[in-house]
């Protein structure tokens, strides 16, 4: 498999002393799995972050064997992982994303909505101006797995965005999640607990 493509970084796991194993998702291609040399190293510990949309170009010499993969960074998403509440949306839609998409199974519309939702979480001043955006997108992924989830939902304000990120909790974690590292709800916990926070200052 040779493919040169945007992605974005959805995780990296160490592997040996300095290489990381990362999952990324193309638009085309789907989530591809790599072997990325170097990426604890000095240079590459900044590209390597989920959520970055980088320029993957992806070499491999076998079907059977874990590709190989160079990075570019073209977009990070770094400077907001020091904000705790971006930080956990990040982590959460990425993670889940990681999780649940089979491999090397084109899903465009989630590669896209993904991306739309990232761009949002870094560029809107508040939790406000994404929140219907990933619910959107969790919706949109139960949708392309099979799992119903309906038409993307129309939000009249915050409240109602967070109402609704409530009732997917248990469709995500029974049917997504279902037989599935466990531990991967308690990022979408940790997320929930810190929109309460900016509930209750729009409810003040």
């Amino acid at each position: 498999m040779n493919l040169r493509a945007p992605a974005i970084l959805l995780s990296a796991r160490s592997h040996g002393e300095t290489a990381v194993i990362a999952r990324m998702l193309t638009e085309y291609e789907g989530m591809v799995a790599a072997y990325i040399a170097g990426g604890r190293g000095r240079v590459l510990r900044p590209v390597v972050i989920p959520g970055n949309l980088v320029e993957m170009d992806l070499r491999s010499k076998s079907e059977n064997q874990l590709p190989f993969a160079k990075l570019e960074l073209i977009r990070s998403r770094g400077p907001w992982l020091g904000e705790p509440l971006a930080a956990a949306a990040i982590n959460w839609a990425t993670a889940l994303t990681a999780t649940v998409l089979p491999e090397r199974n084109a899903y465009p519309s989630l590669y896209l909505a993904l991306k739309a939702v990232l761009d949002a979480i870094c560029g809107a001043p508040s939790a406000r101006g994404w929140l219907s955006g990933l619910v959107s997108y969790e919706t949109l992924l139960l949708r392309e797995l099979g799992y119903g989830g309906g038409p993307p939902p129309h939000h009249s304000d915050f409240a109602d965005a967070l109402a609704h990120f409530d009732r997917l909790f248990k469709p995500i974690e029974n049917y997504l999640l279902a037989d599935r590292y466990a531990d991967v709800m308690s990022a979408r916990t940790l997320l929930r607990e810190r929109l309460a926070k900016i509930n209750g200052q729009v409810e003040s």
